[in-house]
């Protein structure tokens, strides 16, 4: 396996070496003792009002903070490797599930279009992940990216989230493992192989070693090799799609076309391919839009490939036009197998194969598919989580110990075996509907402030002269114009129709108006550089209007999840992290100075 020597940290600029050395020597640090603890904390306004809003260079976050993990993560990637490891991130067990609630409640057969409408919704947002992770090419994925644009407060808040959302699901799936496993052998995994212990609360008293073992072993290999893991996802993702070909052919050979139009029950079942019009089509595609989250944790391995201007386009936009054209043919051959209103909604392709005779067994089947999915969307998302957490460690704003990269496996050791060990503890208490209330929101929040920050990026630039307010402006009076689209859509009753596509039409006319005003008004300040996202700002802000659209359609419990991480991590911003961040301004660590760093090239750059 290819591996790279250890990056020497670049030159301090001159006197740092002095002044550093001074503010350890006076006990300086806020965590030097109580006393120092408590005059940071008094001084905390001051910090927060100087740090909260401090951004970056991409210079300085591909450069010096990247040598703050000691030695360098191994370029050793390629295009495919990223499809491999996008089409594992996002072909999961859950859409065995996603597929067949889409189609019974919302959707019918048109569940068809609503993977279509989701798959252009991830892929309007893999392009504004793509124009970041080819120009920043490294670990830190969004929090990087927000880091650059908006400072370090919005970069710790989204990044916070996306590693509680990344811990709270992977203990879900790997729980849901012992299940899917369980289906493929015909044993009834839950009350066989989990271990329940009296006197403890319910939702946390039943131990799945099952699941500790799957988390521990995946942490081993990712701390092991990134390229081997990368192997490994590739052999696992080959079989599960294999598997998925497979239910697909099954659904179409033993389909009835006639399915795709008439329900079960004709008097209380509205019939056609759109059962439910537009609303249901779009009502389906925010479910099962979450069937597509995981490519953002392709975005994490720019640091890890070795043409990053070439593979990482392809990698993340082929993955997810691949994963949209899979999702498309499996929720068409659903929709054929059985008629919309009597998919079940629990074990769509399972049930429908349960009840033929001689194809029971196609059930057993649909459980090792599941299986194996679960395996590689959590080795993918396991993955993204260390090396998200490894730059936040580099930032100052975490203990830098979680930031080390090992010389010997070129991977963030330190941060994956935290995050592993977190996870097993988890997923060995906690029941699976405890953990899944938990998550969701936090992503689609990512994705919405990655589009707003790459149209901030291209017409305020990084540096002086750029439309900075101007941008702003457009951003939050076009997040507005999209949340009453949103909230009319939610709130309005559909009986009311021609007042409904009134204001539906008007907001989304209004919309429009700013983006070509916006377009037309303020040039752009920072053209892209080796890749950019087409149709500026038409595509962004496609991807914030949709992304808005579908964070209206979450349930309470998930604002109610967000808003109480949300807390917690500005409570931990205010209590430690900008106070570790200005001790490391102050002795100089997180300054570009002249020793920043050159952007990172790819050797022959070619697109």
């Amino acid at each position: 396996m290819e591996k790279q020597q250890a990056a020497a940290s670049p030159e301090p600029a001159p006197g740092r070496h002095h002044h550093a050395a001074a503010a350890a020597a006076g006990g300086s640090s806020s965590f030097s003792s109580l006393r120092a603890y408590g005059r940071a904390l008094a001084d905390a306004p001051r910090r927060v009002a100087r740090r909260a809003c401090a951004a970056t260079s991409p210079a300085d976050e591909a450069g010096r903070a990247r040598a703050r993990s000691g030695a360098a993560m191994a370029r050793a990637l390629r295009w495919w490797d990223l499809v491999g490891l996008g089409l594992g991130g996002m072909v999961g067990a859950g859409v065995f599930v996603t597929t067949g609630r889409a189609a019974r409640l919302y959707a019918g057969p048109g569940v068809v279009a609503s993977y279509a409408v989701a798959g252009l919704c991830a892929l309007l947002s893999a392009f504004c992940y793509t124009e970041f992770a080819v120009d920043l090419p490294v670990a830190g994925g969004a929090f990087s990216y927000l880091r650059v644009t908006f400072g370090e407060f919005a970069a710790f808040l989204t990044g916070a989230n996306l590693i509680m959302e990344y811990v709270f699901s992977n203990a879900a799936v790997a729980r849901s493992f012992t299940a899917y496993l369980g289906t493929a052998v015909g044993v009834d995994a839950p009350s066989r192989w989990r271990i329940a212990v009296p006197g403890l609360p319910d939702g946390f008293n039943r131990l799945d070693l099952v699941a500790v073992a799957v988390i521990l072993l995946i942490s081993l290999c990712i701390c092991y090799s990134t390229k081997e893991s990368s192997v490994v996802n590739m052999a696992l993702t080959a079989v599960h799609v294999a598997f998925i070909l497979f239910v697909i052919a099954m659904g179409f050979a033993h389909g009835d076309a006639r399915n795709l139009t008439r329900p079960a029950d004709p008097a209380s079942s509205p019939g056609g391919f759109f059962p439910h019009g537009a609303a249901g089509v779009f009502n389906g595609a925010a479910m099962v839009y979450l069937s597509y989250i995981g490519y953002d944790a392709v975005s994490t391995m720019a640091e890890e490939v070795a043409r990053p201007a070439r593979d990482i386009p392809i990698g993340v936009s082929g993955s997810v036009i691949l994963v949209t054209a899979l999702y498309c043919l499996m929720a068409a051959s659903m929709s054929m197998l059985l008629p919309y209103d009597a998919i079940d909604l629990e074990a769509p392709f399972s049930a429908a194969f349960r009840g033929r005779e001689r194809w029971g067994w196609v059930s057993n089947v649909v459980g090792a598919g599941a299986s194996l999915g679960i395996l590689t969307s959590l080795m993918v998302a396991m993955l993204g989580q260390a090396r998200y957490l490894c730059v936040i460690g580099r930032s100052g704003v975490m203990p830098a110990w979680l930031a080390r990269v090992s010389p010997r496996t070129a991977t963030p050791v330190n941060a994956s075996a935290f995050l592993g060990v977190l996870t097993a503890a988890l997923a060995l208490v906690t029941e699976l509907d405890v953990l899944l209330n938990l998550v969701c929101i936090g992503t689609l929040f990512v994705f919405y402030m990655v589009a707003n920050a790459v149209v901030y990026r291209r017409y305020a630039g990084t540096g002086s002269g750029g439309a900075a307010w101007p941008t702003l402006a457009f951003l939050l009076a076009f997040s507005l114009a999209a949340l009453a689209f949103t909230l009319v859509w939610k709130l309005v009753p559909p009986e009311h129709g021609g007042v409904r596509a009134g204001l539906l039409a008007a907001c989304a006319a209004a919309a429009a108006g700013m983006v070509g005003a916006f377009q037309a008004l303020v040039p752009q300040a920072q053209p892209p550089g080796l890749w950019g996202v087409p149709g500026m700002p038409w595509v962004p802000a496609a991807s914030v209007f949709l992304n808005v659209f579908l964070l209206g359609s979450l349930d309470r419990p998930s604002y109610v999840r967000f808003g109480c991480f949300s807390a917690a991590a500005v409570l931990v911003y205010v209590l430690y992290s900008v106070h570790a961040s200005y001790d490391a301004e102050e002795s100089g660590a997180l300054d570009g100075g002249s020793g920043g760093g050159a952007k990172v090239q790819d050797e022959a750059c070619t697109v």
